[in-house]
């Protein structure tokens, strides 16, 4: 939370504790990112910050779906190569990879394809959030697999599913908050919004820990009056390690069709509450899987930031479309 002012100016105890906090606060911060820096010149990254692979080499790569024991092998392939074309195809400089459900807790597959392009590519896993040593899982991961995150799906334990949410907030979390600023790790949390309210509990403890909320935390916008809950999310805007992601939108905003220009005013509160330096680009699936999956094409989400989203200025689009995911994750040749 940023540290407030105190209202007495003849408070000097009070000054001097606001001062103390706000000092800590900057130096977690400097410690957790380096400063950001945008050469005018260079040609703007296209990153996209959400995008699930899957391998079709199921022996090598297993699919283990922990929520369902009647779960069915992809039938649509999904693979590093179908990506990698894509990308190709129309001018995406990185990518970040989440670990898609279907492999459940083994990342094995997101390492590969980080160790095949590296340059390229970041990863963030999945790890059961209910193990008490989610800790060690997060720095095996990153330190031995090369991982760059987390992804937690704390919405598929929302009302109580799977014995419930209170993980989020648990001693053993808090631990893997910690070892994420040692390791300079960033978390992305697939997360409902009426949870909200307990991930902000993590964040004030752990300002130095980079977040991403995604799918601008699935807000139901199709509802009679979504503005309740979607408070919630702009709530977080305060926190200067939180950022959203404007991905989805097929399934978040109410008509479901692009451009989903129904969704563009509560991406414009979005917009004014985070700013355009903390709002991120993703869409969810490489190639041919986006027609499978009734997305759009790769071609038509960039030009959802790039032109269609009319608020947007020339700047904001490049930042949204790249450079803020540049800096979030370090990606030094963007």
């Amino acid at each position: 939370m940023h540290p407030q002012p105190p209202t007495s100016a003849s408070s000097a105890a009070s000054r001097r504790a606001f001062l103390k906090t706000a000092a800590g606060t900057a130096t977690a911060a400097s410690l957790a990112w380096p400063a950001r820096t945008e050469a005018a010149t260079k040609k703007p990254p296209v990153i996209d910050t959400h995008m699930h692979v899957w391998a079709d080499d199921p022996k090598r790569f297993p699919y283990a779906y922990p929520y369902s024991s009647d779960f069915k092998d992809p039938k649509d392939p999904g693979t590093l190569e179908m990506l990698m074309a894509d990308m190709d195809a129309n001018g995406q400089t990185h990518c970040i990879l989440v670990q898609v459900i279907f492999h459940g807790w083994d990342n094995a597959y997101m390492a590969y394809c980080v160790k095949q392009e590296p340059k390229r590519l970041r990863a963030h896993g999945l790890i059961d959030p209910t193990d008490p040593n989610v800790a060690d899982k997060l720095e095996y991961w990153v330190t031995e697999h090369g991982l760059h995150g987390m992804r937690f799906s704390a919405i598929y334990y929302r009302d109580g599913r799977h014995g419930g949410d209170e993980w989020i907030t648990s001693k053993a979390h808090d631990a893997a908050w910690k070892k994420a600023a040692e390791l300079k790790a960033a978390f992305n949390f697939f997360i409902a919004t009426q949870q909200l309210p307990k991930l902000e509990k993590m964040v004030q403890r752990h300002p130095e820990v980079r977040i991403t909320i995604d799918h601008m935390s699935q807000a139901k916008l199709g509802d009679k009056d979504p503005m309740p809950e979607f408070k919630k999310l702009l709530a977080m805007s305060k926190y200067p390690n939180v950022w959203v992601k404007i991905s989805e939108l097929t399934l978040v905003s109410k008509s479901g069709q692009y451009p989903f220009r129904d969704a563009w005013p509560w991406v414009r509160r979005l917009y004014d509450a985070f700013g355009p330096d903390r709002l991120l680009w993703g869409t969810g699936y490489p190639g041919a899987a986006r027609a499978a999956y009734k997305r759009p094409t790769l071609e038509m989400e960039i030009d959802l930031i790039r032109e269609e989203i009319p608020f947007f200025t020339t700047e904001d689009r490049e930042k949204i479309l790249g450079r803020n995911a540049a800096y979030l994750w370090r990606i030094d040749d963007a």
